[in-house]
Protein backbone atom coordinates (compact mmCIF):
# COMPACT_ATOMS: atom_id res chain seq x y z
CA UNK A 1 0.00 0.00 0.00
CA UNK A 2 1.12 3.55 -0.68
CA UNK A 3 1.97 5.56 2.47
CA UNK A 4 -0.66 8.29 2.01
CA UNK A 5 -0.06 9.54 5.53
CA UNK A 6 3.33 10.90 4.42
CA UNK A 7 1.68 13.33 1.99
CA UNK A 8 1.21 16.86 3.35
CA UNK A 9 -2.46 16.89 2.33
CA UNK A 10 -3.99 16.08 5.65
CA UNK A 11 -5.80 18.03 8.40
CA UNK A 12 -2.57 19.59 9.70
CA UNK A 13 -1.77 20.98 6.26
CA UNK A 14 -5.18 22.60 5.97
CA UNK A 15 -4.70 24.27 9.34
CA UNK A 16 -1.25 25.52 8.34
CA UNK A 17 -2.61 26.97 5.10
CA UNK A 18 -5.35 28.82 7.00
CA UNK A 19 -2.76 30.34 9.35
CA UNK A 20 -0.51 31.69 6.55
CA UNK A 21 -0.59 35.38 5.72
CA UNK A 22 -1.16 35.94 1.97
CA UNK A 23 0.87 39.20 2.06
CA UNK A 24 3.91 37.37 3.43
CA UNK A 25 3.62 34.69 0.75
CA UNK A 26 3.29 37.35 -1.96
CA UNK A 27 6.33 39.30 -0.74
CA UNK A 28 8.40 36.08 -0.58
CA UNK A 29 7.41 35.12 -4.13
CA UNK A 30 8.14 38.66 -5.40
CA UNK A 31 11.56 38.61 -3.72
CA UNK A 32 12.42 35.26 -5.30
CA UNK A 33 11.26 36.47 -8.72
CA UNK A 34 13.52 39.53 -8.43
CA UNK A 35 16.44 37.23 -7.70
CA UNK A 36 15.64 34.99 -10.67
CA UNK A 37 14.79 37.81 -13.12
CA UNK A 38 16.72 40.95 -12.14
CA UNK A 39 14.81 43.08 -14.66
CA UNK A 40 11.48 41.88 -13.30
CA UNK A 41 8.51 40.54 -15.23
CA UNK A 42 8.00 43.79 -17.10
CA UNK A 43 11.38 43.53 -18.82
CA UNK A 44 10.79 39.87 -19.65
CA UNK A 45 7.63 40.72 -21.57
CA UNK A 46 8.84 43.87 -23.35
CA UNK A 47 9.56 43.01 -27.00
CA UNK A 48 11.54 46.22 -27.55
CA UNK A 49 13.99 45.26 -24.83
CA UNK A 50 14.22 41.75 -26.28
CA UNK A 51 15.22 43.09 -29.69
CA UNK A 52 17.93 45.23 -28.09
CA UNK A 53 19.46 42.02 -26.78
CA UNK A 54 18.64 42.61 -23.11
CA UNK A 55 17.05 39.22 -22.63
CA UNK A 56 19.09 36.19 -21.63
CA UNK A 57 17.42 33.89 -24.14
CA UNK A 58 18.63 36.00 -27.08
CA UNK A 59 22.33 35.69 -26.24
CA UNK A 60 23.36 39.33 -26.18
CA UNK A 61 26.99 40.22 -26.55
CA UNK A 62 26.88 42.91 -23.89
CA UNK A 63 28.32 43.03 -20.41
CA UNK A 64 27.32 39.47 -19.49
CA UNK A 65 29.25 37.99 -22.40
CA UNK A 66 32.09 40.40 -21.84
CA UNK A 67 32.65 38.94 -18.38
CA UNK A 68 32.71 35.42 -19.85
CA UNK A 69 35.57 36.33 -22.16
CA UNK A 70 33.84 36.53 -25.53
CA UNK A 71 35.45 39.87 -26.23
CA UNK A 72 39.16 40.53 -26.42
CA UNK A 73 40.84 42.23 -23.46
CA UNK A 74 40.49 45.62 -25.13
CA UNK A 75 36.72 45.19 -25.29
CA UNK A 76 36.18 48.95 -25.15
CA UNK A 77 37.22 48.95 -28.83
CA UNK A 78 35.21 45.86 -29.86
CA UNK A 79 32.04 46.26 -31.88
CA UNK A 80 28.75 45.62 -30.01
CA UNK A 81 27.04 42.54 -31.43
CA UNK A 82 23.62 40.93 -30.99
CA UNK A 83 23.30 37.20 -31.54
CA UNK A 84 20.00 35.34 -31.65
CA UNK A 85 18.61 32.18 -33.15
CA UNK A 86 15.44 31.16 -34.90
CA UNK A 87 14.23 27.63 -35.61
CA UNK A 88 16.51 27.25 -38.63
CA UNK A 89 19.21 29.95 -38.43
CA UNK A 90 21.58 31.85 -36.17
CA UNK A 91 21.70 35.61 -36.74
CA UNK A 92 24.53 37.99 -35.88
CA UNK A 93 23.84 41.72 -36.15
CA UNK A 94 26.34 44.52 -35.63
CA UNK A 95 26.30 48.25 -36.23
CA UNK A 96 29.01 49.40 -38.64
CA UNK A 97 29.36 53.19 -38.28
CA UNK A 98 31.92 53.56 -41.06
CA UNK A 99 31.35 51.93 -44.45
CA UNK A 100 35.14 51.75 -44.95
CA UNK A 101 35.18 49.01 -42.29
CA UNK A 102 33.38 46.73 -44.74
CA UNK A 103 36.42 46.77 -47.05
CA UNK A 104 38.91 45.71 -44.36
CA UNK A 105 36.64 43.37 -42.35
CA UNK A 106 37.08 39.59 -42.51
CA UNK A 107 34.50 37.19 -41.06
CA UNK A 108 35.01 33.47 -40.43
CA UNK A 109 33.01 30.88 -38.56
CA UNK A 110 33.45 27.41 -37.14
CA UNK A 111 30.65 25.10 -36.07
CA UNK A 112 30.15 27.06 -32.83
CA UNK A 113 32.05 30.38 -33.13
CA UNK A 114 32.15 33.44 -35.37
CA UNK A 115 35.40 35.37 -35.74
CA UNK A 116 35.41 39.01 -36.83
CA UNK A 117 38.77 40.49 -37.76
CA UNK A 118 40.17 43.94 -38.60
CA UNK A 119 37.45 46.11 -37.08
CA UNK A 120 37.50 48.70 -35.66
CA UNK A 121 41.31 48.67 -36.13
CA UNK A 122 43.44 46.53 -38.43
CA UNK A 123 44.60 43.46 -36.46
CA UNK A 124 41.71 43.49 -33.96
CA UNK A 125 39.93 40.20 -33.48
CA UNK A 126 36.58 39.43 -31.87
CA UNK A 127 35.49 35.82 -31.19
CA UNK A 128 31.78 35.23 -30.67
CA UNK A 129 30.32 32.02 -29.28
CA UNK A 130 27.20 30.98 -31.18
CA UNK A 131 24.09 29.70 -29.37
CA UNK A 132 23.81 26.61 -31.59
CA UNK A 133 25.90 24.50 -33.93
CA UNK A 134 25.91 25.84 -37.49
CA UNK A 135 26.57 24.37 -40.93
CA UNK A 136 29.85 24.87 -42.82
CA UNK A 137 28.18 26.40 -45.87
CA UNK A 138 25.19 28.58 -46.57
CA UNK A 139 26.03 31.69 -44.53
CA UNK A 140 24.72 34.97 -45.94
CA UNK A 141 25.88 38.51 -45.08
CA UNK A 142 23.81 41.61 -45.80
CA UNK A 143 24.74 45.24 -45.13
CA UNK A 144 21.92 47.79 -45.01
CA UNK A 145 21.56 51.18 -43.35
CA UNK A 146 24.72 50.78 -41.29
CA UNK A 147 23.86 47.31 -39.95
CA UNK A 148 25.65 44.12 -40.97
CA UNK A 149 23.52 41.00 -40.59
CA UNK A 150 24.94 37.49 -40.85
CA UNK A 151 22.54 34.58 -41.28
CA UNK A 152 24.07 31.14 -40.69
CA UNK A 153 21.96 27.97 -41.06
CA UNK A 154 21.83 25.72 -38.03
CA UNK A 155 23.27 22.24 -38.14
CA UNK A 156 21.12 19.47 -36.76
CA UNK A 157 23.51 16.98 -35.24
CA UNK A 158 21.51 13.84 -34.58
CA UNK A 159 24.54 11.65 -33.93
CA UNK A 160 25.26 10.81 -30.36
CA UNK A 161 27.40 8.21 -28.71
CA UNK A 162 26.61 6.31 -25.55
CA UNK A 163 29.28 6.40 -22.87
CA UNK A 164 29.61 3.25 -20.82
CA UNK A 165 29.63 3.99 -17.10
CA UNK A 166 31.00 1.12 -15.13
CA UNK A 167 31.05 0.74 -11.38
CA UNK A 168 34.70 -0.36 -11.38
CA UNK A 169 37.30 2.14 -10.27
Amino acid sequence: MFPWSLFPFNKDMKEQMNQMNPKEIDSYVQEMMKKMFPGGWSSMMNPNEAMKGNQPFIHPMGEEQNQKGSHPPNSSQSVPVNIFETFEDVYIRMKIPDEEWMKQMKIFHTSNQAIIENIPEHGDRQVLTLPALVKKKGAIAQFREGILELKIPKSIDMQYTEIDVSDKY
